[in-house]
């Protein structure tokens, strides 16, 4: 696990904490936040009716950021052999509040130095909503395919080579 304050990793922006969380370690107060806030963007915000719990977090790694005990921001991680044959990173979400203040950029630097610290042989994928392919192209993602729709939202399958 995986901790640090926002002192160490987002200059300028003290009281968010960073901490990473399976399942198993996450307080039920804290999976329900989480799991809320995702819904409200995912299911919510975007309009799009789909199965927001895939069975997948029970085996992910999940990066909370909380600001005076609210969740703002969280991801997961995929571990290689759940979803493909890479690591995945997904479900990365921002608070409306908090968004344009470098939280995603942060989450998922941090997602990728603790990979690359994991397996630095293996790369990385993660499937963006197309608008946000030049956002993840500026963290070093490239397409990977052509652009596909999933729940009815534009993505792009993106990754990044690790060695």
């Amino acid at each position: 696990m995986i901790e640090m304050t926002s002192d160490e990793a987002v200059p300028g922006h003290p009281g968010f904490t960073w901490r990473w969380y399976s399942l198993k370690n996450m307080q039920p107060d804290l999976l329900y936040d989480l799991l809320a806030l995702r819904e409200a963007i995912f299911v919510v915000e975007q309009a799009c009716v789909y199965h927001e719990l895939d069975g997948l977090d029970k085996r992910a790694e999940h990066l909370v950021v909380s600001c005076g005990g609210a969740v703002v921001a969280c991801l997961r991680v995929l571990p290689p052999g759940l979803k493909g044959e890479r690591a995945r990173i997904g479900r990365v979400a921002v608070a409306p509040d908090w968004r344009q203040k470098g939280l995603a950029r942060w989450m998922v630097t941090l997602a990728v130095e603790g990979l690359r610290r994991k397996d630095p042989t293996s790369g990385i994928r993660l499937d963006a909503q197309t608008y946000l392919q030049g956002f993840y192209e500026s963290l070093g993602f490239e397409a990977c395919g052509p652009e596909y729709l999933e729940d009815g939202i534009p993505h792009v399958p993106m990754q990044m080579e690790t060695r």
